[in-house]
């Protein structure tokens, strides 16, 4: 449960908040009302148990189908799904059964591998494959009534023919091998064709692209296929940070992530010590240069989970840019922290093990199972003692005359537009009618966090997003309604190069190999 735990830790910290709007934000990202098996045409689910057991059929391919159509249409997390480890081998055959009506033989450590690989890109690039396929149809009508099992089939073979570079005939083999055991033989003829088509063209380098030309519209949509982004959010960027910067931008979020892992002090474990077991596991890795208990990870973390360095509390799986929040907020043994919308509580932890057994963090949050969850997992980082829960909405709580403390952080909820390099699948999943709601939400959360700020406290505002209206304006807006705070500038407690011109904290993607956050920290002087 504990490693489940710290996954759960994991997504928090990388990922936008959305609880306080479920009527709204999960019916759109998590269509758990829908079965995968009723989604659109072609699946059925069996009601006996099957036994059937196909050793024909790719394994890893299969998995990939179906955790495309979990993500798709069950509203799993694409990162939570990659990173559970060998460990789910008998839950993926148990999907794969129950969706496609077979088991394959079980995966091992390369079949997961591949999963991740095959899942993770062609998530990623779902725009740019669709647009490929649809052009190979010559029939925009035929593509958009494909059956969504024989879409994914694929997505997964254009992606491996030309993302991955795989042998054409083993992938064209195969995938017609998957659609005509999970569908029937004709999905597997017309699987034949169209990935033979797209071998012949990718031979004679003649990949049907649009041409980047036109009015900006035009070029939007065109960087939106060629970069597999939605064409809102292409939009966006072109207009606060360039065309150029856009693109490279995109370029970063369809790299495979990296990750960091904190040493867990609470524990008493050092950098040094977590150094030494990534040594003996033969995980290759980097000291942060930013803070002093962060790794970065680029392979292996599945050896790290194997190991149970997460499960025992050892480490977290934690991006730096989160960290660095944890600077900005400066807990120091003794300080009583007010964290808001706080679960499942990557921050909370961090601010926690800073206290050195001294002081608390009041971790407030809408989500009564997300705090359970952070309760779990700080006893199994040895902070329980400094960590309370509170089950509250904040914009309520914050009317019962509670206590004020010297120190809040209200980790907003937000788009996550940050961090599209970790969860593959948001950029999908998020409507540009999603930041004028949260924008409303934050000026609320903002107004309510305030409230329990001391005189000469701090409030600290931050995302996990690079858009400036759920950033800066939002600041701003706050100041105009609330003239008893003044920004305080952070360069004391990070460093330089992620000051912005106006004392505000905000790790660039691109620019510092980071997930994209931001922070302010905002001194009441009445």
């Amino acid at each position: 449960m504990a490693h489940v735990l710290s996954l759960h830790v994991f997504l928090s910290a990388q990922t936008q908040k959305t609880s306080y709007k479920p009527s709204k934000f999960s019916n759109r990202t998590n269509k758990s009302s829908t079965s995968i098996s009723t989604a659109k045409k072609g699946l059925s689910r069996p009601s006996h148990k099957i036994q059937k057991l196909n050793l024909e059929v790719s394994p890893h391919r299969a998995v990939s189908a179906v955790r495309l159509m979990r993500i798709e249409f069950g509203g799993a997390f694409a990162d939570l799904l990659n990173e559970r480890g060998k460990g789910s081998g008998d839950n993926e055959m148990g999907y794969v059964e129950r969706t496609l009506g077979f088991r394959t033989r079980d995966l091992d450590d390369r079949d997961l591998r591949l999963v991740t690989d095959i899942v993770g890109g062609t998530i990623r690039w779902r725009r740019y494959l669709d647009h490929l396929i649809a052009s190979l149809f010559h029939d925009e009508s035929v593509f958009r009534s494909i059956e969504p099992l024989l879409l994914q089939i694929l997505r997964i073979g254009f992606y491996e023919i030309v993302k991955l570079n795989m042998p054409p005939y083993a992938v064209v083999d195969e995938n017609v091998k998957l659609a005509k055991v999970a569908l029937r033989p004709g999905a597997g003829n017309m699987v034949n064709g169209i990935l033979r088509k797209l071998v012949l063209v990718k031979e004679n380098n003649s990949l049907p692209l649009p041409k980047l030309e036109g009015d900006d519209r035009a070029r939007a949509r065109a960087l939106a296929i060629i970069y597999s982004h939605p064409v809102w959010m292409v939009r966006r960027w072109t207009k606060y940070i360039g065309e150029e910067n856009a693109i490279r931008l995109m370029m970063w979020n369809n790299r495979d992530p990296s990750f960091s892992l904190r040493a867990n002090s609470g524990k008493g474990v050092t950098r040094d010590d977590l150094v030494t077991q990534l040594d003996s596991l033969k995980v290759p890795h980097e000291v942060s240069l930013h803070l002093n208990d962060f790794v970065r990870v680029n392979i292996g973390l599945q050896n790290v989970i194997r190991a149970g360095l997460l499960k025992e509390g050892t480490c977290s799986v934690q991006d730096e840019s989160a960290g660095l929040v944890v600077s900005v907020v400066d807990p120091q043994p003794g300080d009583d922290i007010i964290d808001c919308c706080a679960a499942p509580g990557g921050k909370t932890l961090f601010m926690a093990s800073r206290l050195s057994g001294k002081g608390k963090v009041h971790a407030i949050d809408i989500n009564e199972g997300r705090l359970r969850i952070l309760r779990e997992t700080a006893k199994v980082q040895n902070v329980d003692g400094v960590v309370a829960t509170i089950h509250a909405d904040l914009r309520t709580f914050a009317d019962k005359s509670p206590p004020k403390s010297g120190k809040v952080l209200l980790d907003a909820p937000c788009s996550g537009l940050g961090v599209l390099s970790k969860r593959a699948d948001l950029r999908w999943n998020r409507r540009l009618e999603d930041l004028e709601e949260l924008k409303n939400l934050q000026d609320e959360l903002l107004d309510a966090a305030s409230t329990l700020v001391s005189p000469e406290g701090v409030l600290i505002y931050s995302t996990c997003s690079i858009d400036p209206e759920e950033n800066e304006d939002r600041v701003d807006a706050f100041l105009g309604r609330h003239p008893e705070f003044r920004i305080d500038p952070v360069d004391r407690y990070v460093p330089s190069d992620f000051v912005t011109e106006r004392g505000f904290y905000f790790s660039d993607p691109v620019k510092h190999s980071l997930d994209g956050a931001f922070a302010a920290r905002l001194v009441r002087t009445l």
